[in-house]
């Protein structure tokens, strides 16, 4: 005699699958909307990263009497073109932005194709000592560059490069930053696999450089091209001390010169500054958009 089970019954509510109701923002495809406190935040420090360069344009187009007065102006005057003017022609700012770009360009340029390639050495290849060697590398982000003015002085007066611009392209030739920060790019945007893919194809080492790397590496190399060419850009202390505003200045260089005297005319430091401040912001109005672009393409791939 066989015994049939039958299971229980169930009910239309148990029948019917249990359904998880989810956010309007965290369902796919869903788009996040911040609320009004976090806009008002976010004007706040919009606000506050915008006035000093605000207050200097405003202090540009004041005088030194008004400057000293307490509050101080927080409004624009009347004479902000004609100390733009002044300080073009007073520093030479023609030939500083020239000599600057120049320089800051071929600097860029160069450090993100060596730390390119050194940074896929250090991330993909094995060989001895590869550890070490990076550690080395890492070592000297610590030490502080003024340790090496007096040796770099030395060395460029022997070579006789004073008041040249060669004096402060070859010191920002490489960096130990770059190295690292292409490293830890290449360790997750670049697969093993497509390396081995290239090898397979019969790929030398610097075509794997040329049509594998680079184009993988992109994004990075044109965020850490930004970051060195304004680091670049806005050195002081070792063009300073090599150059003069008479010869080959840079920027800043030709803006320390500005104002001098028994009495400084800080509106015309100021109005100096401004210029010397407006071609960065001009690049990155146009290239910013781009390199964010490339940051997020790249984390995606990675």
């Amino acid at each position: 005699m066989t015994t049939t089970l039958t299971p229980p019954s169930e009910t239309p509510e148990q029948k019917k699958p249990t359904r998880v109701r989810r956010p309007k923002a965290a369902r796919a495809g869903g788009t996040m909307h911040a609320g009004p406190i976090a806009y008002v935040i976010l004007a706040l420090f919009t606000i506050g990263s915008l006035f000093p360069l605000v207050w200097t344009a405003i202090a540009a187009s004041r005088d030194n009497q008004r400057l000293a007065q307490t509050p101080p102006p927080f409004w624009f005057g009347s004479g902000l073109f004609d100390k733009l003017e002044l300080a073009w022609t007073d520093a030479n700012l023609g030939e500083a932005f020239i000599n600057t770009t120049f320089v800051a360009g071929v600097s860029a340029i160069t450090i993100v194709v060596l730390s390119t390639i050194a940074g896929f050495a250090f991330a993909k290849l094995r060989f001895k000592g590869r550890q070490a060697m990076m550690l080395i590398v890492i070592g000297t982000m610590m030490v502080p560059p003024q340790l090496s003015v007096i040796p770099l002085y030395m060395m460029v007066a022997k070579l006789d490069w004073s008041d040249q611009l060669q004096a402060v392209i070859l010191p920002s030739l490489v960096s130990a930053f770059g190295v690292f920060f292409m490293r830890q790019y290449l360790l997750q945007a670049l697969p093993d696999e497509i390396i081995e893919a290239a090898r397979v194809d019969g790929a030398s080492s610097w075509r794997v450089i040329w049509h594998v790397v680079f184009p993988a590496a992109r994004p990075a190399m044109a965020v850490l091209g930004m970051l060195m060419f304004v680091q670049t850009w806005n050195d002081f202390l070792w063009p300073f001390l090599v150059l003069t505003q008479n010869g080959n200045p840079t920027v800043q260089v030709a803006v320390a010169g500005l104002g001098r005297g028994y009495t400084p005319d800080q509106s015309l430091i100021m109005a100096g500054a401004l210029l010397g401040t407006l071609p960065l912001l001009i690049v990155f109005a146009i290239f910013g958009k781009q390199i964010v672009g490339g940051i997020m393409q790249g984390a995606v791939k990675g």
